[in-house]
């Protein structure tokens, strides 16, 4: 008997209708240009926006701190893992954000379905942004409070929800949002945001996973780029994007973060990020509070990138950041065009198509980063131009 040939059989009707995720492999450093599959491509799919996950001080950070502290941390971060590294990472991130505590985790995701299930529960309300990451949606379906949805971006829509919540008398109602989102590249209105929540007490939770170290001062945020310290109750964010390594983090008031020391299940039931990982992360954050070079080149690159793809005929969405969603539609086309650019063209970028965006909204999401050099961006802009007319989308 055959108990997995429906796997099987969905696993087909995935590549029989574009959806099936082609995983590639690389060997070597995350940097401007991979191996991938064994060979060398132009790379245009990584979050490592600052060019910092291969950087000289981050590398010699882990090797310091696997000399020091070893390779693992031994037990979950209530016991016995919590190390010194850990808290001067804590530390560090506190005061690079502007609030008065951080807690770290063992990834961004982890951060959301930590946090959430632990700052609500029933008869409580989450608010939550139609367009939010999964993380986000998984931990809001962790959480034993209930749920409205508002529409995205619309606070209009969502000052009817959070009235809603007041008048089925919600003890407690917390707002979330993405800071930047993903797939699109825009911003969330959280200045209007805040102001909603102020007018009916209700708490505002950001993940800032694709803000930090794109938007405010030196890439400290979406917070600070809207000058709303003090504002926000709760900064969720990653490290494996802009800062270059792996691990979450929860950032804000004293009583927030002391509250999830204690009920948030990954930091009490899953062990503690690596000492090497740590230390890099200590790295970045340092890097990111020196110089506002690396946030301006990203910058930089991001606006020659865009011209050249809108110069071209592209569809690039309404991107306010460096993500540059090239809008193709159908899922078939999306995979045919990343498959004809690594192969024809040496450009490694990725198809996004359902479930990660809805149906007919398939496209290339260009991520760009400090690392790449005006050459890069201009040979990346000139592929797309010659699969684009190859397969008649400009």
């Amino acid at each position: 008997m055959d108990k997995i040939g429906f796997l099987r059989d969905q696993v087909q009707e995935l590549k029989d209708e574009g959806l099936y995720n082609t995983i590639r492999h690389i060997d070597g450093s995350q940097g401007s240009w991979l191996t991938v599959d064994g060979k060398e491509v132009l790379n245009f799919c990584s979050n490592n926006y600052l060019g910092l996950a291969d950087h000289p001080r981050l590398v010699t950070a882990a090797k310091a701190a696997l000399d020091r502290y070893g390779v693992g941390p031994g037990a979950v971060r209530t016991i016995a893992g919590t190390m010194t590294i850990h808290d001067e990472l804590e530390d560090k991130l506190a005061s690079f954000k502007g609030v008065e505590a951080a807690i770290s985790l063992q990834a961004g995701f982890v951060a959301n379905a930590g946090a959430i299930p632990a700052l609500v529960d029933k008869g409580d309300v989450i608010v939550t942004d139609e367009l939010n990451h999964a993380s986000i949606i998984d931990g809001v379906r962790l959480a034993r409070a209930s749920r409205k949805i508002y529409a995205h971006c619309d606070t209009d829509d969502l000052r009817v929800k959070l009235a809603e919540a007041k008048t089925e008398g919600a003890r407690r109602v917390l707002i979330i949002t993405d800071g930047v989102f993903s797939m699109d590249g825009d911003v969330a209105p959280l200045d209007r945001i805040v102001d909603a929540a102020d007018e009916f007490e209700a708490m505002v939770m950001v993940d800032d996973a694709h803000g930090e170290g794109v938007l405010g001062r030196g890439g400290r945020g979406i917070v600070d780029h809207f000058g709303l310290h003090g504002r926000v109750e709760v900064e969720v964010g990653t490290m494996s994007k802009a800062f270059g390594v792996v691990g979450g983090y929860v950032a804000g008031p004293a009583p927030v973060v002391e509250w999830l020391r204690q009920r948030a299940r990954p930091f009490l039931f899953s062990s503690a990020v690596t000492p090497a990982d740590v230390a890099a992360c200590i790295a970045s954050v340092e890097i990111l509070g020196e110089s506002t070079e690396l946030v301006d080149r990203l910058w930089d690159n991001a606006s020659r990138f865009k011209e050249s793809m809108a110069a071209a005929g592209f569809d690039i969405g309404h991107s306010e950041t460096p993500i540059t969603p090239v809008m193709l539609g159908d899922e078939k086309i999306a995979q045919e065009f990343s498959r004809r650019l690594f192969t024809e063209h040496a450009v490694f970028a990725q198809a996004i198509a359902y479930p990660t965006v809805p149906l007919g909204k398939a496209r290339i999401r260009v991520m760009i980063s400090a690392a790449h050099s005006h050459k890069d961006l201009q040979y990346g802009a000139d592929a797309f131009a010659k699969v684009g007319a190859d397969l008649g989308v400009v």
